[in-house]
């Protein structure tokens, strides 16, 4: 007779994993600090991790498309959390970017005549139910997201 348990393999309970994500210390203050802000804001009083420490696990999932349930065990959060996180971080990120018009303009001024806009996608993982074709591309055949730059004429991003 077989006797099933749910306890992991002996010795497996203390396995890290461990991937290098390659990013600046720039990068890293720089989605801290945006969040640091938003708690003051808020006024939030505790948070499961630093803000240091949910910038890269914020940076992982947006950098190596890493699961959230994976980030979530691996820093002892729930997987909503790093959703919420991510969610969060991007929003936070997305408020700073410059407007089109506006950029447009700044472009004008300082006398350039050229820019260039230019389009990739960002493959991603399929997903399941009803958004499992809202990301699909025909023209590369996977799932993706589309993400575009402005740039310059010398190809500075805007």
């Amino acid at each position: 007779m077989c006797v099933k348990t749910h306890r992991p393999a002996e010795g497996s309970e203390e396995a890290v994993y461990q991937v290098r994500l390659p990013l600046s210390k720039r990068t890293i203050d720089l989605v801290a600090g945006l969040i640091r802000k938003r708690r003051k804001a808020l006024g939030s009083r505790w948070r499961k991790l630093a803000p240091g420490a949910q910038a890269v696990v914020v940076l992982a999932v947006l950098r190596h498309d890493q699961r959230l349930a994976d980030m979530a065990g691996g820093n002892a959060v729930a997987a909503s959390t790093v959703r919420r996180w991510v969610k969060e971080a991007i929003e936070l990120l997305a408020v700073r970017a410059p407007r089109l018009d506006r950029a447009l303009r700044k472009i004008a001024r300082s006398g350039g005549a050229v820019v260039l806009l230019d389009g990739t996608l960002v493959r991603t993982r399929r997903r399941t139910g009803v958004d499992n074709r809202k990301n699909f591309s025909g023209k590369h055949k996977a799932h993706g997201l589309l993400f575009l730059a402005l740039t310059d004429e010398k190809g500075n991003l805007i």
